[in-house]
């Protein structure tokens, strides 16, 4: 039993390493996505709503596997330009990099999608006097944004954001399916050398675990934004 944890261990690495890279950039995308989906310019809106619906619409698994396994098709299509098939007709699908660099691209379009809708929201529930008393007080409108608008929609979102980095956390269990080694592929892969679902349940305890850690982490984040009590 202790070798097998000491499995689970070493592969908690490769989870880590998708759950950072896809808050790395999912969130700072999210909120780009955000400020286009308000763009007064309603076609950049509208492609941008059409994305959204995309993202949300679609099980981030099918994401996934259309990500990894799309680029052979990509290049034996008709409609494929010359230099785009010329481009990734030597890229290798089955080599570690090309499988992490697709499954991480899948990952950060589809969290940045959510975390568009939770920031959209949080930006539209400020009250608009706000910015018209920024404004007479002689403040651009990059600085509105960043110095009294930001601040107060990151404190109005942190809730919402918990939620979906906390299922990120069980989500990552999704590249199992590339195949990529991560906690849930190895678990599987040792469910029947030991003829038991005990691998899959101390995964389990594994991302229970990273679960809980992060909860206890954004409760007390939330208690230090509540400075109104």
């Amino acid at each position: 039993m202790s070798s097998l944890f000491g499995l689970m261990l070493e592969y908690t690495i490769p989870t880590l390493k998708i759950f950072a890279f896809t808050l790395l950039y999912s969130i700072p995308l999210g909120m780009v996505v955000a400020l286009l989906k308000m763009c007064r310019f309603k076609p950049i809106s509208w492609l941008t709503n059409i994305y959204i619906l995309i993202m949300r619409g679609t099980p981030l698994l099918l994401q996934l596997i259309v990500a990894q396994y799309s680029v052979p098709y990509i290049v034996r299509s008709e409609l494929c330009p010359a230099f785009l098939k010329a481009l990734l007709e030597n890229v290798d699908i089955r080599s570690e990099d090309y499988t992490f660099n697709m499954m991480l691209f899948a990952f950060v379009l589809n969290y940045a999608a959510y975390f568009a809708e939770i920031f959209r929201g949080g930006i539209e529930s400020i009250p608009k006097g706000q910015y018209e008393a920024a404004g007479a007080l002689g403040f651009g409108k990059l600085q509105t944004f960043f110095r009294i608008i930001l601040p107060q929609v990151i404190k109005r979102v942190v809730p919402a954001s918990s939620n979906e980095i906390i299922t990120l956390v069980k989500d990552t269990s999704l590249a199992s399916a590339i195949p990529y080694m991560e906690i849930m592929y190895i678990a599987k892969k040792q469910v029947p050398l030991y003829a038991s679902l005990m691998p899959l349940f101390m995964a389990g305890v594994f991302y229970f675990a990273f679960a809980t850690v992060l909860t206890v982490i954004f409760s007390y984040v939330e208690k230090k934004l509540d400075y109104y009590r």
